[in-house]
């Protein structure tokens, strides 16, 4: 894709809605996965994979920061736990014109815990209050906060509410909770997405007892009506990997949890308007797979899905006019 402009986007111009948000994953939200999202749903706030500060302080910045457009509203989600250098990526995040930069404090892989990164920062909360006041500070974009409901070892309520208040303190008015402890012993990131059980209740006694905080729930959440239940009680959903493995889902957010009444997008159409931002990937010396790989969904619980994925993750690596495939793609998905 072409380079980031330096001016920041008009869209900083407001807070973005966290009504809806896809969440950020690791090898699956990359800007080809959100330009794709964006085309379902224009309303829907997209993460980016979590970025180390790392990452943006001694790595490839510009391939780390790089997004279209099409892409707002658009939050960077950022790992780290030194105040100094989280508030040199959000001012670079806000010059790179994201709308929103967000303090990973849910991941609970092992190999970022060594680095004092995700999760295991819920046993630090004045560390986490104090990287939120350096950014806070460095830039005028929100910063928000994505966490656990606890940790092992430190997995109570009253530790959990310890933790929002300090966090509060330092002028953090957004978290996106996923509903579950992470334990950080003994289980692996897979394992921790899906064996510590969902506990809402704690999520929605934390916004009874924060009411001024805007809570976003994260977790298990699966269909538009589970959506329509939780915003009752909470300020915004977060959806993940169904977000991700049925994708078309999206194509009914804006109508049915945004209110807007413009017409839903066909799965044949999404493919079409693909085309041209494929077309400037490969031109520019990409693969077509490093976008295909991210609508293999599109096509789920259709008698033609399976070829469809053929065409997209197999087939796209032999062919020779590999665009020809999405014109195939697009004849299984006419009527959808």
């Amino acid at each position: 894709m072409t380079a980031l402009p330096l001016l920041p986007s008009l869209t900083q111009s407001c807070e973005p809605s966290r009504r809806f948000s896809v969440a950020p994953m690791m090898d699956w939200t990359d800007r080809h996965c959100r330009f794709f999202l964006r085309q379902l749903s224009r309303h829907a706030l997209l993460y980016t994979e979590m970025v180390t500060t790392g990452a943006l302080l001694h790595g490839d910045r510009e391939r780390f920061l790089c997004h279209d457009e099409a892409e707002h509203p658009l939050a960077l989600q950022l790992g780290g736990s030194v105040p100094e250098e989280l508030a040199a990526c959000a001012r670079m995040a806000e010059t790179a014109g994201y709308d929103e930069v967000n303090l990973n404090v849910g991941c609970p892989s092992d190999r970022v815990q060594h680095n004092m990164i995700g999760a295991c920062l819920m046993a630090h909360p004045s560390l986490v209050a104090d990287c939120v006041k350096a950014m806070r500070d460095a830039v005028s974009i929100p910063i928000t906060v994505k966490h656990r409901i606890g940790i092992d070892g430190r997995d109570s309520y009253a530790e959990l509410c310890d933790f929002v208040g300090q966090v509060r303190e330092a002028g953090c008015r957004s978290f996106t909770v996923h509903a579950r402890i992470a334990i950080l012993a003994g289980l692996s990131p897979k394992e921790n997405r899906e064996i510590p059980p969902l506990r809402y209740e704690v999520a929605a006694q934390l916004k009874r007892d924060f009411p001024d905080l805007e809570i976003i729930l994260n977790g298990g959440i699966k269909t538009l009506d589970e959506c329509q239940t939780h915003l009752q009680t909470f300020d915004g959903v977060m959806l993940g990997r169904e977000a991700y493995h049925n994708p078309y889902l999206l194509a009914q957010v804006d109508n049915a949890l945004f209110g807007t009444d413009t017409p839903v997008i066909g799965r044949a159409e999404v493919l079409r308007r693909l085309l041209p931002y494929i077309e400037a990937h490969l031109a520019e010396g990409g693969a077509m797979h490093h976008v295909t790989r991210h609508i293999l969904g599109l096509a789920q619980g259709f008698p033609g899905a399976r070829r469809f994925r053929q065409l997209l993750s197999v087939d796209v690596h032999k062919a020779t006019d590999p665009l020809a495939l999405l014109d195939q793609a697009s004849a299984l998905l006419e009527g959808r």
